[in-house]
């Protein structure tokens, strides 16, 4: 827009081990092909109501920020989350995180008898909203760090505890990609074609084909046959055809968060940005209850506002127009209920009436918007759910599918099968994919021992 292009998906670049570990497998090094640079302000939050909150990736500082905003008991409840989150970060970051997807009887396997304890304190039979309680006496802090269920599609109020882990990968690591988030899908492009991979863009695929049980290639919707050997499906997996499909079918209740979002590029005033900012009203609650059983999108919901001109990887001149991503979380109803103008024109309202009452204007300029039925169609078959299935209840976590697909030769990988949705998780279950592919086909004599493995960190 006007020459400049938004990033118009995600935004936050964690965990960075994992690609690290991709390119070093390949011979390479990704400080090679992309200029990451740690942000030190996570996030900026602001509620209509009265205050603001910087989030850094100095927890000691974190705290202080905490105790002028909310006392010096929530500035140690706040110590004793991040030590919690740690703690539930370290237990299941190899044991579930990196592994194949493990069931409940596999996953207390992994971890071991003598570390049940462990495993116990992830407390995945309390919902976040719970465990933040015993942490905050603000509300206003319980809305911000309840908002880590938004990052896998759910309600804090519904999410087990377990998501807690966020903030520990939070605090691990933000980083800021120079010149957009896209340049990390460009950096994998190009590391795979330097290594042989063919990338052929706009061929849509009409079916899977199978033969004699086994997936056997694919046809495009030009009629074209590509025989293959395997099949890595990336797409959501409530797109497969039922008889491939490992799990039953992404009904409309069990669908994560979809969303509406704003590509803008305009000047803004009143409020210093910085590059992830999040402005919170006062009934969070609603949003929650809205888009999960009313099916709708509440009064004033929480805006998410990337400005990808701010930040340590940027340096925006004020007073000239600037990018940003601003969204709101909404049903995943766009095949059944798509919104109409009128509708959007509303969303917008709200959503830019409740940062103008943080602070912030945002002055008319080029502008894209995409709703639940634009992500619908990126995304078939979702209703333009962003993150698969919804993380919901104490087994939420273990009911996505895993890398292996209903027929022999089928692998699934992507934002909807274990680990789960996000940029990390979604490499992650690539890795997975992968090393599932190679341990079914390799022979056992040439092949390394065992799966590959992928450690935390390594």
């Amino acid at each position: 827009m006007g020459g400049a292009a938004v990033d118009g998906g995600p935004t936050v670049f964690t965990m960075r081990w994992i690609f690290e570990g991709l390119f070093a497998d390949a011979g390479e090094r990704l400080a090679d092909h992309i200029d990451v640079v740690p942000a030190e302000i996570l996030a900026r939050h602001a509620w209509r109501a009265g205050g603001r909150l910087d989030l850094f990736a100095d927890i000691a500082r974190s705290a202080d920020a905490i105790g002028t905003f909310a006392g010096k008991q929530d500035a140690q409840g706040y110590l004793a989350f991040c030590q919690r989150s740690a703690a539930i970060y370290r237990t299941l970051a190899g044991t579930f995180i990196a592994a194949e997807r493990p069931s409940p009887m596999d996953l207390t396997r992994r971890v071991g008898v003598l570390n049940l304890q462990a495993l116990w304190q992830t407390a995945p039979m309390h919902t976040l909203w719970s465990a933040l309680d015993a942490h905050f006496r603000d509300p206003r802090l319980r809305q911000l760090f309840g908002r880590y269920s938004t990052y896998v599609g759910a309600s804090p109020w519904l999410a087990p505890a377990t998501l807690m882990l966020i903030a520990h990968v939070e605090q691990d690591g933000v980083w800021l990609v120079r010149g957009g988030i896209h340049n990390v899908a460009r950096a994998i492009q190009g590391l795979a074609e330097r290594r042989g991979a063919t990338f052929r863009f706009g061929a849509p695929v009409k079916q899977i084909l199978v033969e004699r049980g086994r997936a056997a290639g694919v046809e495009l919707e030009s009629g074209e046959r590509i025989a293959a050997d395997a099949v890595i499906f990336n797409g959501d997996i409530s797109a497969l055809p039922g008889q491939l499909r490992p799990v039953p079918a992404t009904e409309r209740m069990q669908r994560s968060l979809s969303a509406v979002t704003w590509c803008v590029h305009a000047r803004t005033s009143g409020f210093k940005l910085a590059h992830h900012n999040v402005f919170f009203a006062e009934n969070y609650a609603d949003e929650f209850d809205a888009i999960f059983r009313r099916r709708d999108i509440t009064a004033a919901p929480t805006v998410y506002l990337c400005a990808q001109d701010r930040g340590e990887a940027s340096a925006h001149t004020e007073g000239t127009p600037e990018r940003l991503l601003a969204l709101i979380n909404a049903p995943a109803d766009g095949d059944v209920a798509p919104l109409d103008e009128a509708a959007v024109a509303e969303f917008r309202r709200r959503a830019f009436g409740l940062m103008q009452a943080c602070g912030l204007d945002v002055e008319p300029g080029a502008e894209v918007v995409t709703t639940p039925s634009g992500f619908h169609s990126l995304f078939p078959a979702t209703g333009g759910a962003l993150y698969g299935r919804v993380n919901h209840g104490m087994m939420g976590s273990f009911g996505r599918s895993g890398a292996v697909g209903r027929v022999a030769g089928l692998y699934l990988a992507g934002g909807s099968v274990h680990p789960g949705p996000g940029i990390p998780m979604a490499a992650m279950s690539g890795r997975i994919a992968a090393a599932r592919l190679l341990e079914d086909r390799v022979p056992a004599s040439i092949r390394r021992r065992g799966p590959v493995a992928f450690k935390p960190g390594v």
